[in-house]
Formats: structure tokens, C-alpha cells, sequence
């Protein structure tokens, strides 16, 4: 469940805007940090999709590339392409609040697994059998298609974060020799 996504909130009162006349509005909680003297950003972590970490590297034609980073980059590239709708499903995971993110009604983890960049995490998906299954489908399409880390080798991104590595990654250099017991790829 991976993905942290970015959000500016814009202060209204810096903005001149006027607060909602018919109620309360939710209110959104998490670590927030500053953009500028009125804008903050709030990370939140999507529901059911775990993508590779934004320092992961992933393993192709003898060497490793920064799959994490071209992670990152397809969901800047998502998140600039529409308006960003956010639907707070869960509780706080590494700190962030969950939530599914989509942009002009596109699911982004789905998104992100269909490009090869993120895994389902059906588990957190349980009283979403609907959205599991387009999860998994989705998995299995860019599996089947090579696309992002399918093309190559690669760690799960749970993993990852628990300290497994490419052997390239190890060693500090772009090369990768991953053992045997250690490889995921499309066979």
C-alpha cells in the first residue's frame, strides 16, 4: 500500500476564499509540511497498491535503473493530467492516512500496477472485492506485457523496505546477478 501522493492544500484564508456556508467540512489528518507561506502538503498512502520504493532499484540487461524513481515520476505525470479526488478509506499506515486517489475518475494505484510500477495489496482490499480484482487483473496484464518491473528483476516492494536488495544494489554499482532464490520475473 504504497504511493504516497501530494497534495498542496491551499490556506482559504490566504487565499481571500470563503469556508463552506452548508456545514462542517472533513477534516483531513496527517503529517503536513510546508510548500510556502500559504500551501501545505499532506501525504496520504493508497489503498491496496504497493508501489517500488522511490530509491528502489529494479534489474534489466545485466544492470539495475531506478524503477522507484520512474514510479514517482508516473504519478506526478497522473496527478498533473486532471483534477486529484481523494476518498479517505483507512487508517493512519507508516504515519500517512489511506486513502484511494483518483484524477478525473481514473484510479491511480490501479493505474500504477497496470504500468508495472506498484503490486496489489489485496489484503488491505477485503471489504473491496470489486477493486481486488481489478487489482489483480490489472497485475496480470502488465505481467503478461513486460510492462515497468515486469521487464526484468525485481523485489517486492515489502521487501525491499525490510532490507532485501539486488545484488547490483548491494554492491553500489548498475550491474545485476540476482541468486536464483532471490528472482521475480516473468517466466
Amino acid at each position: 500500500m504504497k504511493g504516497p501522493v501530494i497534495l498542496p492544500l491551499v490556506a482559504l484564508a490566504a487565499c481571500g476564499a470563503s469556508p463552506q456556508r452548508d456545514g462542517a467540512q472533513p477534516a483531513l489528518q496527517g503529517r503536513a509540511r510546508a510548500l510556502d507561506g500559504d500551501t501545505v502538503s499532506l501525504d496520504f498512502r493508497f489503498s491496496g497498491a504497493d508501489a517500488v520504493e522511490s530509491k528502489q532499484l529494479c534489474g534489466r540487461q545485466g544492470g539495475c535503473y531506478p524503477c522507484g524513481k520512474l514510479a514517482q515520476d508516473a504519478t506526478a505525470r497522473m496527478l498533473r493530467s486532471g483534477e486529484a479526488s481523494i476518498r479517505l478509506v483507512g487508517n493512519s499506515s507508516y504515519g500517512r492516512p489511506v486513502a484511494i486517489v483518483s484524477v478525473d475518475g481514473s484510479d491511480l494505484g490501479e493505474q500504477l500496477i497496470a504500468q508495472g510500477f506498484a503490486v496489489p495489496a489485496v489484503e488491505y482490499l477485503k471489504r473491496d472485492p470489486e477493486r481486488a480484482t481489478r487489482y489483480v487483473a490489472a497485475f496480470e496484464d502488465a505481467r503478461a506485457h513486460r510492462r515497468g518491473i515486469h521487464s526484468g528483476d525485481w523485489i517486492e516492494p515489502a521487501r525491499w523496505r525490510r532490507g532485501a536488495r539486488l545484488a547490483c544494489e548491494r554492491r553500489g554499482d548498475r550491474r545485476s546477478a540476482l541468486a536464483p532464490s532471490e528472482q521475480r520475473s516473468n517466466q
